[in-house]
């Protein structure tokens, strides 16, 4: 365990079960000793990743809401941020990915897609931003997707509010990268051997062979290095995929 991270808080929003990237990524921190809370929509789901949470550290926390609730967003960020313990890392990972044909479409339809995938990334990185500025450092992660680059046949809700969340990091990166806040977007591309795909998809291992998902727990790593980088040479934007990706 790392002693200059003791009493230090980390916050992942968009976490489901423990076999996820928003879980993985808390127990990174976890391991370096952050008091770390999660944040998901799906009680069970979340309670999973919290059990293997309180195996590393029994601080952890778990909490359940909407990432498009505002008022319960500020109160979460301002919880974690405590005198005894600020707030060093804020990572959005929420995001929903629903495949539609393009003349399926509707404005309904788009605007729930930029809303959980841009519009949620804002309001939470917002208040990390208000919580981390006083003190002049924090970093902030946003998790992107192979939409955040190109809209892909059928994923035009999907691309769009992921391109606009990536936009947002950038902007946010620029403001306040300057007065000391690393702002990150990490592009996964390519399937996630996680529960989701597992779960909808349990062919796609095979198809694609051990090395052609993503592991969680690798992906959890590039987090850390985020946080952990000099800032003389900080990296705003990485790009994930199996090495065996097509890209």
């Amino acid at each position: 365990m790392a002693q200059d991270t003791v009493g230090k808080s980390a916050l992942v929003v968009g976490v489901g079960h423990k076999d996820g990237v928003g879980a993985a990524v808390a127990r990174r921190f976890a391991h370096e000793g952050f008091e770390v809370t999660i944040f998901g929509r799906n009680e069970a789901k979340i309670a999973t990743a919290l059990e293997t949470l309180k195996d590393i550290n029994p601080s952890a926390k778990a909490e359940v809401g909407d990432v498009l609730d505002e008022r319960r967003i500020r109160e979460l960020v301002s919880s974690c941020n405590r005198e005894a313990s600020p707030l060093e890392v804020a990572v959005f990972n929420a995001g929903g990915n629903w495949p539609k044909p393009y003349l399926e479409m509707d404005p309904e339809f788009l605007t729930e897609m930029w809303q959980v995938n841009a519009l949620a990334g804002f309001v939470f990185s917002k208040a990390a931003v208000e919580a981390m500025l006083p003190r002049g450092r924090g970093t902030i992660i946003f998790t992107g997707a192979s939409g955040s680059m190109r809209g892909k046949a059928n994923f035009g809700g999907f691309a769009q509010g992921k391109a606009a969340l990536r936009a947002l990091a950038q902007s946010c990166a620029r403001e306040f990268g300057p007065q000391g806040l690393h702002v990150a977007h990490v592009v996964i591309d390519g399937a996630v051997d996680g529960n989701r795909i597992n779960t909808l998809l349990p062919y796609l291992k095979g198809a694609l062979g051990e090395d052609g998902l993503l592991k969680p727990d690798a992906i959890a790593e590039n987090y850390w290095t985020l946080h952990v980088q000099p800032r003389s040479a900080w990296t705003h934007e990485i790009d994930l995929r199996p090495w065996v990706e097509n890209w």
